[in-house]
């Protein structure tokens, strides 16, 4: 989802999750830098954009860039991706956004799920990550989808779009999740839901760094707080939460003027001039 961060540096040695991306790579030490320590607060402190950071007890996890670990083939196994869409139960017709979607791994079943009539926009803020997409994307000959390039703290979604927005072992790398949140409830449409995916904190045995897992308590508190109403958790995974949260109704003064709709644009909703250059927004073809 964000901005690799993996560096060459031997006093910050941990075993990452991308570790397993490939069977070489098992045995391998991988070199990666953490993410900004947050605090154990309680409380709630403010937000760089202003707004209130939820408690948070946790330390932000180092953003997983290898595209191999996205696509290893055990993957299909052990995260069972139809399975998982099969039980959220996603109707033709929907939109609905694939956040931190790396290479299309739930991109492209999202699509074929909504259909011809239905809307799946893929963010990502890796512009390699978005390029290997649309090239996927092509070769599934898969045309329904929009690609958007997001920041480390606004997805660049429509605001009151989207029927769910999924983030599949994403959440727990956000640098700013408090500000992704509040974009993403805009997004949502009254009742939308946000499904997280997480590797399971609770269970020691499940073989990833903890800095890339969430218990359930530590998912609710931080997102109940920021808008969200918990629904349940589907754990018939064999080592990830599916966490579902519905949406409550934003503020009208929590909205600000650069959330407003966009009335122009390459997209319905969307305005490419909002994306940086040089990688605009695009419509896989």
């Amino acid at each position: 989802m964000l901005r690799s961060i993996f560096v060459r540096q031997p006093l910050l040695l941990v075993l990452g999750v991308c570790l397993l991306a490939s069977p070489e790579a098992r045995h391998q030490p991988l070199l990666v830098q953490a993410g900004p320590w947050t605090g154990s607060s309680a409380l709630p402190v403010p937000a760089q954009d202003g707004g209130q950071r939820a408690a948070r007890q946790r330390q932000i996890a180092p953003v997983c860039s290898d595209a191999d670990w996205l696509t290893r083939p055990e993957r299909d196994e052990t995260e069972q991706p139809e399975k998982v869409l099969d039980a959220l139960k996603i109707p033709e017709g929907a939109a609905v956004a694939d956040v931190g979607a790396g290479v299309g791994y739930f991109t492209w079943r999202l699509a074929k799920r909504v259909g011809p009539k239905g809307r799946v926009i893929a963010e990502d803020l890796q512009p390699k990550m978005l390029e290997l997409l649309e090239e996927n994307l092509k070769k599934r000959n898969v045309t329904n989808v929009e690609l958007v390039l997001g920041t480390r703290d606004d997805p660049r979604l429509p605001e009151g779009a989207l029927d769910l927005a999924l983030l599949v072992d994403v959440y727990h790398e956000l640098s700013e999740p408090e500000a992704m949140m509040r974009h993403i409830r805009r997004a949502l449409k009254p009742g939308g839901r946000l499904v997280l995916i997480e590797y399971r904190k609770e269970d020691p045995s499940i073989p990833i760094l903890p800095l890339h897992k969430m218990s359930v308590a530590e998912a609710r508190a931080e997102i109940e707080p920021l808008g969200f109403k918990f629904q349940q958790a589907l754990e018939f995974l064999p080592m990830q939460h599916i966490l579902i949260f519905t949406s409550k109704p934003a503020s009208k003064q929590a909205v600000s003027a650069c959330c407003l709709p966009v009335l122009s644009g390459a997209a319905p909703g969307i305005s490419a001039e909002r994306l940086p250059a040089p990688f605009p927004l695009r419509r896989a073809a």
